[in-house]
């Protein structure tokens, strides 16, 4: 039943990226104009070899409003971006929602060693779903964005990538990445 109501919910966020990337073009489209304006300005002002009070107002109102568009599309992709990332956690949390109930089973069980390549293309692939922040200009990063830590009292959810020091058979320490499966506060 909750993986029907997410599957519902996750097309209705395609929907909703869909129409923000149609804005985006359509923002894209609108700034174009103004970008090409800018372009004949600057080869009229190089052909005359000069800067005249007029082309330096016209330029400053048409940076202005470059800026602004620049601004407007951003903000749309800004939107785009946390829709992208809302289906991303449906679609893990429908994973692991599917591997608990049973319904996700591996075909094969996990493989003791892999190859090195096999390794890279997994952390490739892995790479590439993970969380985009960008930040307007003067924020911070949020925690556990790059090298911010989190907070003493922070606890990984289930289905969280990180990178794990676990003891070999030998007593060597390796660093792993590993997905969270669940949390023990006796072990931490």
């Amino acid at each position: 039943m909750a993986l029907v109501s997410a599957d519902s919910r996750i097309a209705e966020l395609l929907t909703e990226l869909h129409q923000l990337i149609k804005q985006t073009q359509e923002e894209r489209s609108r700034s174009e104009h103004n970008l090409v304006n800018i372009q004949k300005t600057h080869e009229r002002m190089q052909t005359e070899n000069k800067i005249s009070p007029y082309y330096r107002t016209k330029l400053r109102g048409l940076y202005t409003t470059a800026k602004a568009d620049a601004e407007a599309e951003c903000n749309i992709l800004r939107k785009a971006l946390d829709k992208i990332a809302e289906i991303k956690s449906l679609l893990e949390e429908r994973r692991i929602a599917a591997k608990i109930a049973g319904l996700y089973n591996d075909s094969e069980p996990p493989r003791k060693t892999m190859r090195r390549g096999v390794l890279m293309t997994l952390l490739q692939q892995s790479a590439m779903t993970l969380p985009l922040w960008i930040g307007k200009p003067g924020d911070k990063p949020p925690p556990l964005c790059g090298a911010i830590p989190a907070s003493g009292d922070y606890v990984a959810k289930p289905g969280d990538k990180v990178a794990a020091r676990v003891k070999a058979v030998d007593g060597d320490e390796q660093w792993i990445l590993a997905e969270v499966v669940s949390y023990s506060h006796a072990t931490k």
